[in-house]
């Protein structure tokens, strides 16, 4: 899943002012497109572990172009790929040191594309054509992990409360860059909780009287994907509530009751086998 935030797109407007200004270069038909090298920043927003291409909108290079591909975390100062015409054969090197042999230029457009990519591949990723003047593009490049599982639990279990209050839901995930905790009341947000600092859990209380009058999901979001927990108030409430137990804890507290009667059954049955047949052999030696 790619999301653009902005774009070098050509638009009507700019066609008219790239025209007006002039301006030339090596690819056919998109001289306009190439007017904004340098000015514009590409984001992307992309989840780790997919193949990503960074396209360029262009469809036509010379042959004798020059490419090259430049990353850093914050400045893109780094050559990761060096492509070039010598002697009329296409010398292409990657810096694969950096990126583990996970790269693949497309001479053609000059788009990149990075398998498997990672969250230590994001950062600031620069292109660079040369055939006769220097142009530039600039991609900043955000890699997020999925986002994981909401759990929700009654954080009433752990203190003494009034019935009314007795089923309060809090929904927590771990948190991550970028990452959003919410509840939903059947289709409508009615809360969300996001926090800078990663390392720190998420938690969003359900603050509903009645949980149980309508249907509620938490949801766990960033960028790139979304995990989602609807609330079952029997599963997470009923040991609360007025003081009763559900048919889970109802088995356990069966199995412990159960257990040692059991065991006090199998031990008396045992007494009572070996004694009878111990009286069995004195009548047996009696009779002889």
């Amino acid at each position: 899943r790619r999301k653009f935030i902005t774009s070098v797109e050509s638009d009507h407007a700019k066609v008219k002012r790239c025209s007006f200004l002039g301006c030339s270069c090596p690819w056919k038909g998109f001289a306009c497109l190439l007017c904004s090298a340098g000015g514009e920043v590409v984001r992307l927003q992309e989840l780790e572990g997919n193949t990503v291409t960074i396209h360029t909108g262009l469809t036509e290079a010379q042959s004798d172009a020059h490419i090259l591909w430049f990353y850093g975390p914050e400045n893109a100062e780094i050559k990761i790929v060096n492509s070039e015409s010598f002697e009329g054969k296409i010398i292409t090197n990657y810096y694969s040191q950096i990126f583990r042999d996970s790269l693949q230029l497309n001479r053609t457009s000059g788009s990149l594309t990075i398998r498997n990519i990672s969250r230590e591949d994001s950062g600031v990723y620069k292109l660079q054509i040369i055939t006769g003047i220097s142009l530039d593009w600039n991609y900043s490049v955000d890699v997020y992990a999925p986002v994981l599982k909401p759990v929700i639990r009654n954080q009433a279990e752990k203190r003494s409360v009034s019935l009314r209050e007795s089923c309060s839901p809090l929904c927590s995930v771990e948190n991550g860059k970028d990452v959003s905790l919410s509840w939903y009341e059947e289709r409508e947000r009615i809360s969300s909780i996001s926090s800078s600092d990663s390392s720190e859990r998420l938690y969003l209380p359900l603050n509903k009287t009645n949980p149980d009058c309508s249907t509620y999901t938490c949801v766990a979001a960033n960028p790139v994907s979304t995990q989602t927990t609807q609330l079952n108030i029997t599963n997470i409430c009923i040991k609360t509530v007025s003081g009763t137990k559900g048919p889970r804890d109802l088995s356990k507290s069966l199995a412990a009751v159960l257990t040692p009667v059991g065991l006090i059954v199998a031990l008396l049955i045992l007494f009572l086998w070996i004694w009878k047949k111990k009286t069995s052999n004195k009548f047996v030696k009696t009779l002889s």
